[in-house]
């Protein structure tokens, strides 16, 4: 059996950065995880840096940015991010120009981060009577649990197939318009929704009063459930490649599933 391949983390103590270092040590990979000073003498990060002790994790002092998201080059509305993506991108092109071998990552929304909302901003808890829904509802969105996508993150490491290329996220049973989820809630719950449509003009408006970061909820929402940033592009045509695809062997979460977790 092949050797595992060393992995440097950045990020690690993150938001989905833990989710793919405990894949990576459940893996068997030699891990190294690069962390700040303040990281780690937080209290509230502790159990984290205890947890990658324990795993075996080389702990390093030092910061890089890393990224997850939605693919920073596909992405139609810079203009309205404030240059998060245009960053992230300015990152990407560094890593070509000096010939580095790499595999991004566009796993698109985490689950946990949307979905307990059910993409209501401002609300903690899925809706039962009523639901806005951002521009005519038909146009398709991604989520991918957080555990999932570190899973598919660390099974790219040592496949060639993923070289210097992105790797989508989009599972089937994940894939839905803001429409199509409702209608999934409706038969769950038992009970028929009111809707409210609310026409993309307005939603732009909505976005440039309300002050930032507040007003990025909804810039999201708009980038992918609008503006179809998720979805807009033929994955194979663009020279990428699709997780599901590559490694059918890996059992995820389906949007399905986690509502069933919401009831």
């Amino acid at each position: 059996m092949a050797s595992k391949s060393k992995i440097l983390f950045i990020g690690g103590t993150g938001y989905i950065g833990k989710f793919i270092v405990e894949a990576s040590a459940k893996a068997g990979h030699p891990i190294f995880a690069l962390v700040r000073d303040s990281t780690i003498s937080n209290p509230d990060k502790g159990k984290i840096i205890e947890s990658f002790k324990s795993s075996g994790v080389q702990l390093l002092t030092r910061f890089i940015p890393s990224e997850f998201g939605s693919d920073p080059d596909r992405v139609q509305i810079l203009d309205l991010l404030y240059d998060i993506y245009s960053r992230k991108a300015e990152i990407r092109r560094l890593i070509e120009s000096e010939g580095i071998p790499h595999a991004c990552v566009s796993c698109n929304f985490f689950m946990s981060y949307f979905l307990p909302s059910l993409l209501q901003p401002g609300q903690k808890v899925p809706p039962r009577d009523k639901v806005t829904i951002f521009g005519d509802g038909s146009t398709k969105g991604v989520f991918v649990k957080e555990s999932d996508v570190a899973t598919f993150t660390i099974n790219t490491v040592d496949d060639p197939r993923t070289l210097n290329k992105v790797l989508y996220l989009r599972p089937s049973g994940n894939v839905y318009s803001m429409n199509e989820l409702f209608k999934i809630w409706e038969s769950k719950i038992g009970k028929k929704l009111g809707k409210f449509y609310v026409p993309e003009e307005i939603v732009l408006r909505k976005i440039k009063d309300t002050p930032y970061p507040e007003c990025l909820e909804l810039i999201f929402i708009y980038s992918a459930f609008i503006k179809g940033d998720h979805t807009y592009f033929d994955i194979e045509s663009s020279g990428g490649v699709e997780g599901t695809q590559l490694h059918a062997h890996v059992k995820y979460t389906t949007i399905s599933d986690y509502l069933d977790t919401l009831l």
